[in-house]
């Protein structure tokens, strides 16, 4: 009580600055900081304990922004949007494309030939483009015109990185196309055998794949490949 008289008296008359020290030796604090007001004029505020911490790293330059970040257009301007979205695909431009999506493409939007950006992408291994639309949200189990996944062109063309990524984004391996094939079977009926065939034959059974998923001639994987001559896919299959 004796302290809190002296402050008393101490504060009558006494100069701003001397006043300002003196609170501050009370709280047990540090002098109060000048911070700018939205008025450009400054206000005293009492510096924070510690300092915030730093935030994290910022996102790579092939990121694209969040969903809940990007615009909500109008119907026109949104299909208007997706076909150049579409057309970047597939001219396999990732800086466009990733320009579009932030400014709002939808890349499971589908033209005329039921492609989007996504389902072209995995089908002709363009793999930056592809990585950018799993990143902003592409349906992976979506289907092309003949009711398959992205995974089975990849198979059939031996995109091996392509069909390493839609493995990992979640892409069904047993699939049925409305051809009747799988992206194994078509990894083996539609290419010559060689080693890019072999390795995405290889990486489609380390995923589950099938083999034993039959033809619409009723013929398996196995039986595929043992009648095109193609031993090392067969030996790969005998022995998963």
């Amino acid at each position: 009580m004796a302290f809190a008289h002296r402050g008393r008296g101490f504060l009558k008359g006494a100069p701003a600055a001397a006043l300002i020290l003196f609170l501050a030796a009370c709280s047990g604090g540090q002098p109060p900081v000048n911070v700018p007001t939205s008025a450009g004029t400054t206000a005293a505020s009492t510096p924070a304990a510690s300092p915030a911490p730093a935030s994290a790293a910022p996102s790579s330059a092939a990121s694209v922004a969040p969903t809940s970040k990007r615009p909500v257009l109008s119907k026109e301007a949104q299909m208007d949007i997706d076909r150049q979205l579409i057309r970047a695909a597939k001219a396999n431009d990732p800086a466009q494309v990733k320009k579009l999506i932030e400014a709002g493409g939808n890349v499971n939007a589908k033209d005329d030939i039921q492609d989007s950006a996504f389902l072209y992408a995995g089908a002709e291994g363009f793999n930056e483009v592809l990585k950018l639309t799993i990143e902003a949200g592409a349906d992976v189990k979506s289907t092309n015109r003949y009711g398959g996944t992205a995974l089975i062109p990849a198979g059939e063309h031996g995109h091996v990185e392509t069909i390493k990524i839609l493995i990992a984004a979640g892409v069904p391996v047993n699939h049925v196309n409305n051809l009747g094939w799988t992206a194994m079977q078509e990894a083996i009926l539609l290419n010559n055998g060689g080693p890019r065939q072999q390795e995405a034959v290889r990486l489609l059974l380390e995923a589950g794949a099938d083999p034993d998923i039959r033809d619409p001639q009723g013929r398996t994987a196995l039986q595929n490949a043992e009648r095109l001559g193609f031993t090392e896919i067969a030996e790969l299959i005998r022995g998963r």
